[in-house]
């Protein structure tokens, strides 16, 4: 927009050939403009995340066209690689990227306003992106276990400490390459199965859950059960502590770079400390809600209480609580003889609110995220929002699509879709609780969760194979998606092995 009668300010206009009145310095005006309308346009998008105002899709746009899969990797890829964004220009051709107009706008937009893309097309976008720096950093020979690789012998009843020690950035600088894991049973044996690939998801999935775990002090819950970094942690582990937060980082990045889907319920202020642009990871206050929503409704009261606050007798301490002791938190100096009064109430909640939410974890959180970071350029993870991040980290909390499952289920050793114990199986699995349908696909895929964007994005496909004799229990090659189901024409007994088979927890030894 240009006013079309603008006062004068003394500079002659420099006339464009389109004939739209200038100046020399609009070079810097334009990119200004549109970053604080971009960042207007970012606020509103948070707010109606966090309290809805707007009609579903209301953020989507129509006119936005995706380039195809080999302009995306030759081009928006490379400019996402050096973290260039398209404003100021100078970006790019710092960083020698060529872009055509079309992919400068969607860079732009991938930078600046991501939420007007689906969320489905941005994760295609992430898929391509990674998939490029994983033929870069594992060679094109990694589908046949060839190329760079991490090699791994861990304990399953040590897997934390065994991986903490070997993937430590000393030892393992890059965990860009290709895994290939061993594990040894409680008796220091080595279990079955050859990894082609299932064992290690089964081994990043076990170590995040043991890592996580609230038990080992490394994370708190919230009221809501979601995760977030231990405040007091240098209690538990000592000086080191940091060490853990910098490697769970990495391995959590390692999980996203490999399209890994694991169960994390993590809060929604640590997400967005993950992805804030701020060098300390600090977040708004207003996220307050999704550490304690008490304290939050506490501090909301506050805020509008309209008589003397002074009645209440706050002052600027706060007492915290950790491992059944008690110590006080001065917010300011002298903090014992600040009262909280009608004057100073908003500073009291703002330095609060920043003591729960950033002082208190920063360590953890800025240790965290150089972890994440050292595996996942953090630009690629920038075109989504926390809940987004959530979801690539964890998939979508829905009920499993058994049609779609059926759907894109390949068969092999003599299996057909219109086998007698193909019929007997969907029969039986459509009748599954939910509990029991992410065991089977637990069993079958180490992953409970379905794919992002369906099961056709499952690789390899979901497969049944005969396993011939009907005296043994159904089995799983992780690594192939693979189910090898005996031949069995009794429904009751068809049931009752594959549910113990799910149930048993016993990995690669059922085999």
């Amino acid at each position: 927009y240009q006013p079309s009668h603008a006062p004068h300010s003394g500079r002659q206009p420099v006339h464009t050939p389109r004939g739209g009145p200038t100046h020399p310095n609009d070079s810097q005006l334009w990119p200004h403009l549109f970053r604080s309308l971009s960042r207007l346009l970012s606020q509103l998008h948070d707010r109606d995340t966090r309290r809805p105002f707007t009609p579903p899709g209301h953020w989507l746009s129509t006119t936005v066209r995706l380039p195809g899969p080999m302009e995306t990797l030759c081009s928006v890829y490379k400019a996402l690689q050096y973290g260039c964004q398209c404003f100021p220009a100078d970006n790019l051709s710092k960083a020698s990227v060529s872009l055509s107009a079309h992919n400068k706008r969607l860079l732009t937009i991938l930078t600046e306003i991501p939420f007007m893309v689906a969320f489905e097309e941005r994760v295609i976008i992430f898929r391509d992106i990674l998939q490029a720096d994983i033929i870069e950093s594992q060679g094109e020979l990694r589908g046949f276990n060839l190329g760079p690789t991490i090699r791994l012998y861990v304990r399953r009843n040590f897997i934390y400490e065994d991986a903490f020690d070997k993937l430590s950035l000393s030892n393992e600088p890059n965990l860009r390459k290709r895994f290939s894991v061993q594990l040894a049973n409680e008796f220091g044996l080595d279990e079955a199965g050859v990894d082609g690939g299932g064992l290690f998801r089964e081994f990043l999935t076990v170590l995040l859950r043991e890592g996580f775990n609230p038990n080992r002090g490394l994370f708190l819950q919230t009221g809501q059960g979601l995760l977030y970094p231990n405040p007091a942690a240098r209690r538990v582990l000592g000086e080191g502590y940091l060490d853990h937060y910098f490697f769970l980082g990495r391995i959590l990045g390692k999980a996203l770079y490999e399209n890994l889907l694991v169960e994390l319920p993590l809060a929604n202020f640590f997400l967005c400390k993950l992805l804030s642009q701020h060098p300390s990871g600090d977040v708004d206050i207003q996220l307050l809600e999704s550490l304690d929503a008490e304290l939050y409704r506490n501090l909301i009261y506050l805020k509008s209480f309209k008589g003397d606050v002074t009645s209440l007798s706050l002052d600027f301490s706060i007492v915290v609580e950790e491992f059944g002791q008690t110590r006080e938190v001065e917010l300011v100096e002298n903090a014992k003889d600040v009262p909280v009064t009608n004057d100073n109430k908003i500073k009291y909640i703002y330095l609060l609110s920043d003591y729960k939410l950033n002082r208190q974890m920063r360590h953890q959180a800025v240790a965290f995220r150089c972890g994440l970071s050292d595996v996942i350029n953090l630009q690629w993870l920038h075109m989504f929002s926390a809940t987004e991040l959530q979801i690539l980290i964890g998939g979508a909390d829905r009920p499993i699509d058994i049609r779609d499952l059926k759907k894109h289920t390949n068969y092999s050793g003599g299996y057909t879709e219109t086998h007698p114990t193909i019929r007997l199986f969907w029969e039986i699995v459509s009748a599954f609780s939910d509990h029991q349908m992410r065991c089977l696909l637990m069993f079958v895929t180490c992953c409970s969760r379905p794919p992002l964007l369906g099961f056709k994005e499952l690789q390899p496909p979901f497969c049944i194979h005969s396993a011939g004799s009907d005296d043994r229990l159904p089995s799983a090659s992780t690594c192939m998606n693979l189910l090898k189901l005996p031949s069995l024409n009794d429904a009751d007994l068809l049931k009752q092995r594959l549910l113990y088979a799910i149930e048993s927890g016993a990995g690669f030894e059922l085999s």
